[in-house]
């Protein structure tokens, strides 16, 4: 991990989590992988103490996982959990572009896209590898749920982040030109101001990326099922 240059703001705990869910979602920290806090503390010029305060935050969320002898780590899915987050996904992201196109603006419009096309561009290149489609693919998707409300957003990083970059579902060009489709027909519908059209292709996209890894040995969940309990959390 290198170290970052950039000033924390005030509430240090809050910029912990924040850093900690997009080194999660970038795939810089992986499921699994032993978080150590002196090296978080220093990565982000902070001291262990938020640090420790932000990993028990996102320990309730279920992001990470908290072992008594091992430390923390980054929460490894299951098929289980798989299942139940695209389900959750589908839900709150079909609400999520419906709620979008209801309240467009030219400029959100704009974002959304400018994220489209530089998905286009990078899929139609082939130089880009799949950890970098999904990245693309994430702010393509968040542009969208950008114009809803930062409790939307909120929500909707916290299912994300229990899916990794080196985890997507990108790999194989004919799922990301399916997954890119998709993406043509979503972007068309915001255009139109069709906020159900929208919503009900999102789901569908979802469904299509939960399909996708469900029959991919190598992206499928490998995680033990357990029934996780969030009761001391």
């Amino acid at each position: 991990m290198s170290v970052s240059s950039s000033a924390p703001p005030v509430s240090r705990t809050k910029y912990v989590v924040d850093r900690l869910k997009e080194d999660v979602a970038s795939g810089a920290i992986k499921p699994g992988e032993l978080i150590k806090q002196t090296v978080l503390a220093k990565r982000y010029g902070v001291s262990a103490t938020p640090v420790r305060e932000a990993l028990r935050m996102l320990e309730a969320d279920g992001v990470v996982s908290y072992d008594a002898h091992k430390g923390a780590s980054v929460r490894e899915m299951t098929p289980d959990t798989a299942r139940d987050l695209y389900r959750l996904r589908a839900a709150a992201e079909r609400t999520a572009a419906e709620m979008a196109v209801e309240r467009m603006t030219p400029r959100g419009l704009d974002a959304i896209r400018a994220a489209h096309a530089e998905l286009s561009a990078a899929q139609a290149a082939g130089t880009s590898t799949p950890a970098e489609l999904s990245v693309l693919n994430r702010a393509f998707h968040f542009a969208i749920y950008g114009q809803t409300s930062p409790l939307i957003v909120q929500h909707l990083e916290l299912l994300w982040a229990r899916f990794t970059p080196g985890t997507t579902v990108w790999r194989r060009p004919a799922d990301a030109a399916e997954l890119q489709h998709d993406h043509d027909g979503i972007l068309a519908a915001i255009e139109r101001g069709d906020a159900e059209e929208a919503g009900r292709l999102t789901a569908e996209h979802v469904a299509r990326a939960s399909r996708i890894r469900e029959r991919e040995p190598d992206l499928r969940a490998a995680g033990a099922d357990e029934i996780e309990n969030f009761s001391n959390e």
